[in-house]
Order: C-alpha cells, then structure tokens, then sequence
C-alpha cells in the first residue's frame, strides 16, 4: 500500500533560545557523544529537553522497550516547551513505532523532526500521512557532537524558512545532465527497500528522489537499486541525488566503480543524476534537506539543488 502525499503542514520558524527535544526512537548512543551534542546545542543557542528513557540502553541494542521510545516520540511533539524534535541517532529499532504513532497529536502539535538512517520510515510516514516536512538533517550524537558535523548554514536556513541552495561546496557532482524540479522526497537507501511491500511503502511516484546510505557495497547498491526499479519505485522519478555514499567503495576498487555501477543500474531512466552531497551518513557538516517541499536539481558542470519552498513560514 502506497500513501499518497497530503498537503504540507506549515510549520512556524523556529527563533533563537528555542528548545529542542531529544530523544532516541532506535538505538542508543554513546553517553559522552550525547553529552557533547547537547552540549553543541546549547552553544548554537537552543535548549535542549531529553526524553525519559532517551540514554536507556537496552534491551538488546535498543533505546528502551517500543512502547518506552513511543512514548519519548509523543512526548516529544507534545512538549510546549520544545519547538522542534531531534533524534539522537540512528542505528536500529524505529520500525517498531510505525504502526503506533498517534498520527492526530502530532497534527495537534507538528514540530521539524531532524533525523536520517533509521529513522527514514517514521518521518516519511509523517510526511505521506500527515503531511509533515522531513527534516533530513544532523543529529545529536552522530553530528552535533562533532565539532565539524554540522552544515550550519542549510540548517539555519530550514528553521528561518528561508530558501537556499548547496552544490559543489557540499560535495555535489554531476552523473547524468539535465534539470528535473519536483517534490523533494527519500532517505536512507537501505530503509527504503526494507519498506517495499510493507504498510508504509515510499511513494516514491513523480518525486525528485535523494538516496544515500554508508557502508554499503557496490554490488549491493545495484541489487537494492535493482529492487526499486522491479516494484517501481523508480517510474516516473524526475532526477535523482545521491549522498556521500560514505564508505560505499572497496580498498583497491576503480576509484569509479560506485558511479558506473549507479549508472549501470539506472540505465535508460531519462532523467538528470548526481551523486555526492553531504547529507545523511557523511564524513562531516551534515546537510538539512527538507523532504515534501518543491526543489530543482540542475546536473552540470556545477551541479546544484535548489529547495525552492520553505517548509517554516512566518
């Protein structure tokens, strides 16, 4: 079953001294790297709210049990003391929360919620049912606890509303000429294979689609691409942009061995490609990109994406 997206909830720009509510909807993360991520925001002027259970460890190698990350997830939303949501990190575990999120309270109380890796499903959910802005964008203590991982620019940018742009500057380079403009929309490759089939499979239909993941090998970015093009999920897509695609490559493979194999995959899709931008699973200042919003993807000489619309308006 595929959801069609609704219209975008307008969110209100988020001022300085604003807090932020921080929880862990997956995995939990290193104490000392969450410490200093909160710590970062507190420096960049927000005021930071954790979850009850938001440094739980366990069971296994999750943050808590389901019903205790859900219960952090709502309450997060529902804080009137926090203007937006951030994910401590990735890792594994917000699958569990798909089919329980109280969708009516966070439409009572829509926030940007910043978050890539796992954490894909619950916020294109939220976008394809309720109509929230993803936030793909830095967290916690997988970037803001570094002292280069976030791109603050495209960050201030998001919470202000105001339009903006990265390119090459951010790692951004062309596979495939062309321009496409559409709905901004993807995630975490990985994740969204993982959702094919499922109750909450991407509506991938006529979107400027962004995919990136780490770790992942060639052969496996052509099977997992391969999947998307056999269910579908790739008809009618008007560009496409790829990640870093941070340690996606071999010691001793053709130093072009991930871009043939995008392109191999992708053969005969008639639409513009590039590859490289810093945002999701990269080595550092993590790009905000807002999926639901109207952006242009020009692939050239100097590739560049345009996210035309904010998703904060005043």
């Amino acid at each position: 079953m595929t959801f069609h997206s609704k219209p975008l909830i307008s969110l209100s720009p988020i001022h300085a001294g604003a807090g932020v509510s921080v929880i862990s909807p997956a995995s939990f993360a290193i104490p000392d790297r969450v410490e200093q991520g909160v710590e970062r925001l507190r420096r960049l002027g927000y005021q930071p709210h954790l979850g009850a259970n938001t440094q739980t460890r366990g069971p296994l190698f999750f943050a808590g049990s389901p019903q205790q990350r859900l219960e952090d997830f709502h309450a997060a939303f529902a804080n009137p003391e926090t203007a937006f949501v951030a994910a401590v990190r990735g890792g594994y575990g917000s699958n569990y929360l798909l089919d329980a999120i109280d969708l009516a309270l966070i439409e009572r109380h829509p926030k940007p919620f910043f978050a890539y890796s796992d954490m894909t499903g619950l916020q294109l959910r939220l976008l394809d049912q309720l109509g929230l802005p993803a936030f793909h964008g830095p967290m916690v203590a997988a970037d803001f606890y570094l002292e280069d991982g976030v791109h603050l620019e495209s960050l201030e940018s998001a919470l202000a509303g105001r339009p903006y742009s990265v390119g090459g500057t951010e790692g951004l380079h062309t596979l495939k000429p062309g321009t496409a403009t559409g709905t901004l929309y993807g995630g975490c490759l990985s994740i969204l294979v993982s959702l094919i089939g499922t109750s909450w499979e991407p509506a991938t239909d006529h979107k400027l689609l962004f995919l990136e993941d780490v770790g992942a090998k060639p052969y496996q970015i052509d099977r997992m691409l391969w999947q998307m093009r056999q269910a579908g999920k790739l008809n009618g897509v008007r560009g496409i942009i790829f990640g870093e695609m941070l340690d996606c490559t071999s010691p001793g493979a053709p130093l072009n061995l991930l871009d043939d194999t995008i392109l191999s995959a992708l053969d005969g899709l008639d639409i513009p490609i590039a590859i490289g931008l810093r945002s999701g699973h990269v080595s550092r200042q993590n790009v905000t990109l807002i999926f639901g919003i109207e952006a242009e993807l020009q692939a050239s000489d100097e590739a560049q994406l345009t996210l035309l619309e904010p998703a904060v308006k005043a």
